[in-house]
């Protein structure tokens, strides 16, 4: 489906390049350059995940500078980046899952919804919800047991007192082992379903209002540009406008950053509840680890509500960013994976 022009009604037009569907891709070509795509996206947003990650466990609150610098003075930079290595090698099945499920339910759910009835923009902002969505439920087959790992290894340093009996780790393949050897598959799988409670909706409500958000954005555009095409049609110019590609990628981005920090505030309580039930170790001295109630009363014992929005900062900059960088770098990626690229700028 095409995002279409963003004053359909209006004499001026806006040619906005063709959307690129699931049968237009070369499948080898779009999972290849993605795996190599986004494992240099992670790279360089994954500093902003460990923040993230040691203010959700942290039991007193500190800001994300002070945490940075104090994680740096103390452990040096390479702090930043505890747990890459597991994560790194996550990413690439998972954002295969991810991408597959992405664009194949896009695609069928959008031509679905078409023939049952529903005007365009409506279908199209269906079909986004519904991939996100399906999206997200694959990769946390993968994600989950990679969370699971690279966030134990990430606060791994909060464990270094002799008379804690929580477990210590040599790496990413040492702590699966030691992860799979006291709780078994479950621990690994630790936070699934909060996990699932928490990206399915968060990724249905960010495709639908990154969707939602590029056409306020291209309207807003339409608006401006329509005086500039009245002038020119007064002096015999055209009625079309058509956007370079800075400006797709800046409406893109742009897009992209308003609905991830959407997401990110309306999702912070659970995927903080979520990465304390997949850090805390399963079972200490014969007892179990805490249910999701337990963990949320402990929060609000620690620091009333607010505690469950510790680390908000940095997961609003780090999906904000990252969703900017990824949309960018994804809509890059199917340009350069497509059959016949011939006629995408039309």
């Amino acid at each position: 489906m095409n995002l279409g022009a963003a004053e359909e009604e209006s004499p001026q037009e806006i040619h906005i390049p063709a959307e690129i569907d699931w049968q237009m891709l070369d499948k080898s070509k779009f999972f290849f350059l993605g795996a190599a795509l986004f494992s240099g996206v992670s790279a360089s947003l994954y500093p902003m995940v460990v923040l993230k990650t040691r203010q959700q466990v942290a039991h007193s609150q500190l800001s994300c500078i002070r945490t940075a610098f104090h994680l740096v003075r103390h452990e040096g930079f390479r702090a930043l980046y505890r747990g890459f290595g597991t994560s790194l090698m996550g990413t690439i099945p998972a954002r295969a899952l991810y991408m597959g499920a992405l664009e194949f339910t896009k695609s069928y759910v959008g031509t679905a919804t078409v023939r049952v009835g529903f005007p365009e923009a409506t279908a199209a902002t269906i079909a986004n919800a519904a991939a996100g969505l399906s999206a997200a439920m694959a990769a946390q087959l993968v994600w989950t047991p990679v969370d699971v790992v690279s966030q134990r290894l990430m606060v791994q340093s909060r464990f270094n007192n002799p008379n804690s009996s929580s477990t210590r780790y040599i790496n990413g393949v040492d702590a699966f082992r030691k992860i799979l050897n006291a709780d078994g598959h479950r621990g690994l799988y630790r936070g699934f379903g909060i996990s699932i409670l928490t990206y399915a909706p968060s990724n249905a409500v960010w495709w639908a209002s990154y969707y939602v958000a590029q056409r306020l954005v291209w309207g807003g555009i339409g608006c401006y540009y329509s005086k500039k095409l009245d002038e020119g049609n007064e002096n015999g110019g055209s009625n079309v406008y058509r956007p370079d590609s800075k400006t797709v990628i800046a409406v893109q981005g742009a897009s992209a950053a308003m609905a991830g920090s959407i997401s990110a505030l309306i999702t912070m309580p659970l995927d903080t509840i979520k990465t304390r039930l997949q850090v805390l170790d399963g079972d200490e001295n014969g007892r179990r680890g805490p249910t999701i109630g337990q963990t949320l009363r402990n929060l609000v014992r620690e620091g009333g509500w607010t505690a469950c929005y510790r680390g908000l900062a940095p997961r609003c900059a780090s999906m904000s960013m990252s969703a900017t960088t990824m949309i960018t770098t994804y809509e890059f990626l199917k340009r350069l994976s497509t059959k016949n690229r011939e006629g995408l700028t039309s």
